[in-house]
């Protein structure tokens, strides 16, 4: 199958595929400008349908057993990395970023498909010692019900699959709106239901207004569970209204990535960490270094490994070989990035490399490093989301700590240094909720990911993620005497 055979521009409801007579989403290619197809624009209906087929087929699968449970969600995985190729130009083509980091995405999908397959056999409940002589406690856990998804266009294969691989192990069905940007990425784990023969009503995909289809999530009592990666602004809304029925939520929200180079750090892991951290899916990531803070015995010397890196990164369209950064989604996302550094530069930074749109034209924006950047200037408050890394400079651990932590988010942080102390000291003064101790990426199936402070609730992969799709219950069982 090539990547046009997933191309689907009808909705995935109940098992079936349904096109919409009135109005549609145009998709197109960031790097050509090609319309790629249109997307249904479906609302409450069309949404309310899809959560009676979810809450239809919950009984069902809830009775299933895990290993069963677990099966399909194998089947998944192996759906997937069979048509990696595919699946990932298809990404490419709608998103922008280059086809390895395309193909690695689906492969990352993948991998939560697989580690939940294997992690559902592990939900365990518990015994708890009774106070009375003629009394047991135990405890077991049972699927939260339908979950409602909404996930974000710079990960759009695997933001789904973080979602979806626990909601389905766990026993519930889910209802998945992706991002209007990037729908056919999602509306291709249609195909992919098809293939595994995944009974009908458990896996749905819906485009469309988020508004509506939000609202709909919030309101209808079938419903019982939303998971929301984006923005903070639009989490603390969609959070607020949720919490009026009283649904479960996981929201994984924004980041203001601090990334933190010692004295005593290994310099060139450091610059390879922050080239990975800083430019992979060209800065569009919610993990991605935001403020390069390096210690003053270092600066200059950081400073100029990295720029010789980030000038040597090749751009261009993600099909073709060797690119190493493809463009931003659009043209609002150049205009923040060219905001931040036209800030900074009027406040006294210096641009080492880069600072403007590439001559590929479109939304190709240049590798970007600057130098001189300090806490007054845009870009040290607000996620950038782009290919710019500022650099900070700072003296000691104790200022960098507080200006690592001076900030409303706490999702990903990352430093270096080559001190055991210092590695633990720093880990543990950081308040995020995920560390990164010389490491550029941190991602993975296996660990929980998710924030503190504003940067959200909940966490998403690991067993703690599978706990997200559970309710305990406490069963009481007297007479025993």
């Amino acid at each position: 199958m090539n990547s046009d055979s997933f191309l689907k521009e009808r909705c995935f409801i109940d098992g079936a595929w349904v096109a919409n007579a009135g109005e549609t989403i145009k998709v197109t290619n960031p790097a050509s400008g090609e319309v790629l197809g249109a997307a249904p624009k479906f609302g409450r209906a069309e949404t309310r349908r899809a959560i009676d087929a979810a809450y239809e087929a919950f009984p069902d699968w809830r009775a299933r057993s895990a290993e069963e449970r677990g099966g399909f969600c194998m089947k998944i995985h192996d759906a997937l990395m069979d048509h990696q190729a595919a699946l990932g130009e298809l990404l490419t083509r709608e998103m922008g970023k280059p086809l390895a980091e395309a193909k690695g995405e689906v492969a990352y999908a993948a991998a939560f498909f697989k580690w939940f397959a294997e992690e559902v056999r592990r939900v365990y409940g518990d015994v708890i010692p009774s106070p009375w002589a003629d009394k047991r406690i135990i405890v077991t856990k049972e699927p939260v019900g339908v979950v409602g998804s909404i996930t974000p266009w710079n990960f759009p294969t695997a933001m789904i699959a973080r979602k979806a691989a626990a909601a389905l192990a766990a026993g519930c069905p889910i209802i998945c709106k992706p991002a209007s940007q990037t729908p056919f990425s999602a509306l291709a784990y249609g195909v992919i239901a098809e293939m595994v023969d995944l009974p009908k009503g458990l896996l749905n995909v819906i485009t469309g207004s988020a508004s509506e289809i939000a609202g709909e999530f919030c309101e209808n009592p079938k419903l019982r569970k939303i998971t929301f990666t984006g923005s903070t602004p639009v989490g603390k809304g969609l959070a607020s209204n949720a919490l009026k029925y009283m649904k479960r939520i996981s929201m994984e929200l924004g980041g203001n990535a601090p990334f933190i180079v010692f004295d005593d750090a290994d310099l060139d892991r450091a610059v390879d960490g922050a080239i990975a951290s800083k430019y992979r899916n060209s800065g569009q990531t919610c993990v991605c270094a935001n403020r390069v803070y390096v210690q003053s015995g270092v600066y200059d010397a950081f400073a100029e490994k990295l720029t010789a890196k980030a000038r040597d990164l090749k751009v261009g369209d993600g099909l073709e070989n060797g690119v190493e950064q493809g463009p931003l989604i659009d043209a609002a996302a150049v205009a923040k990035v060219e905001e931040h550094i036209a800030d900074a530069t009027a406040k006294g930074a210096r641009v080492l490399t880069g600072g403007k749109p590439h001559a590929l034209g479109g939304t190709f924006f240049e590798p970007t490093v600057l130098r001189d950047v300090n806490a007054d200037m845009l870009i040290a408050s607000d996620e950038t989301f782009g290919p710019v890394a500022p650099l900070f400079k700072f003296d000691t651990e104790e200022e960098v700590i507080a200006l690592a932590n001076d900030t409303e988010f706490g999702l990903a942080s990352y430093f270096y240094t080559n001190d055991l102390g210092r590695a633990w000291r720093v880990m543990e003064a950081l308040e995020y909720g995920m560390v990164a101790v010389n490491e550029g990426i941190l991602s993975t199936p296996v660990a929980p990911f998710g924030g503190v402070k504003e940067s959200g609730q909940g966490r998403e992969g690991s067993r703690y993620g599978l706990e997200d799709y559970l309710n305990v219950k406490f069963g009481l069982i007297g007479g025993l005497r």
